[in-house]
């Protein structure tokens, strides 16, 4: 079995020969990206001819606290590298070896370095055409287990309850503060009301309509989550990182985040019905029945709310930086104009009221 390592410090020929089950002679370790639950790491790799030419370390926090506070994430998303990925068809990176997360939230995983393929740009944004491959890759997260009654019997990953509702309600409201507090004067008057109507509804909207549909989701499915191919590149158009923060849901609500704070306000104007229409093909190629297009469409609508809620969160519990900043606002007006375009409430509204059931 192979030992956790907590730092890149500890790294030896010897612990990533038995890691990876070949020979390892001399690497090179430099940083990359700037996560905030845990570090990632490239390894250029020399020794057996069979190796990769580099792979990806990654760590937890090294601060002990904020370790535990997030070791169900941690161990998350080493089950769904171990324990989902073979029964899914998202592409993804290769887990090449993962230890277990002990009592004190230390782990140690290496994965497939997708390089050259680049990051995704949460504040810039991207195409249309990378929003709708995007699109088409979540549906190979969400079709195959569409329904899937075996899911709830998974244990750690679980369908919200009312009691998950009632706290989400009770934190939604102070973390919505924090946000407007923090960077209300970098969002129009309109999408300030919009997250205060937000707060209102968001414990009924978290329970709604995932008793007719419900599937894995991945939780925070955007752009700074996802690798594009490079230009001239012969790898996949599109690969799914960060699988931390899984559960299960009302699967269109990753498509609606993804949308919602991917794409600018006019492209999504011009182009997020075609690249709906482009998941829900996608769906019924893996066996999705009983889905009707304008059932899809109508989810997503209602799903777009997962944007100014998550992206609330993410500012108010997250280290503060200029770059988040500017991300998290860009979220947040995107997403609340769309809510706004798209009629979220009055759907929410509806959901909630017994005479529309």
């Amino acid at each position: 079995m192979t030992t956790i390592i907590e730092s890149p410090d500890e790294l030896s020929t010897s612990w990533l020969s038995g890691a990876l089950g070949l020979e390892v002679t001399a690497y090179e370790v430099v940083a990359v990206g700037t996560g905030q639950m845990g570090s990632c790491h490239r390894i250029t790799l020399q020794g057996d001819p069979a190796l990769p030419s580099s792979v990806l370390l990654k760590l937890p926090s090294g601060d002990s606290g904020t370790r535990q506070m997030v070791a169900g994430a941690y161990r998350g998303e080493i089950r769904f590298y171990t324990e989902l990925l073979s029964t899914v068809d998202i592409r993804t990176p290769q887990c090449l070896m993962a230890t277990s997360v002990d009592d004190d939230g230390r782990f140690s995983m290496l994965l497939e370095d997708m390089a050259p393929a680049e990051q995704g740009d949460q504040i810039a944004g991207c195409t249309p055409e990378q929003a709708r491959d995007a699109a088409v890759n979540l549906a190979g997260l969400h079709g195959p287990r569409w329904n899937d009654p075996t899911l709830n019997d998974l244990g750690w990953i679980t369908l919200s309850g009312p009691d998950d509702a009632s706290l989400l309600a009770s934190v939604h409201g102070p973390a919505t503060d924090t946000f407007l507090d923090q960077l209300g004067d970098a969002i129009s008057a309109e999408t300030r009301e919009t997250l205060l109507g937000c707060v209102e509804v968001s414990e009924a909207w978290s329970l709604g309509r995932q008793a007719e549909r419900f599937g894995i989701v991945h939780g925070d499915y955007r752009l700074d989550n996802l690798l594009f191919a490079a230009a001239g590149s012969d790898g996949p158009p599109v690969t799914a990182i960060d699988w931390q923060t899984l559960s299960l849901g009302l699967p269109v609500r990753d498509l609606a985040y993804l949308v919602g704070t991917g794409l600018t306000i006019d492209d999504r104007r011009a182009h997020e019905r075609s690249i709906v229409a482009a998941y829900h093909q996608a769906l019924l190629a893996y066996g999705v029945s009983d889905y009707p297009f304008e059932t899809c469409w109508d989810d997503y609508r209602f799903a777009m709310l997962q944007g100014p809620l998550v992206s609330v969160f993410g500012c108010a519990y997250g280290a503060r930086t200029e770059r988040g900043d500017a991300m998290f606002a860009a979220m947040v007006e995107r997403a609340c104009t769309a809510m706004r375009d798209l009629g979220t409430f009055d759907l929410i509204q509806e959901a909630d009221d017994p005479s529309h059931r």
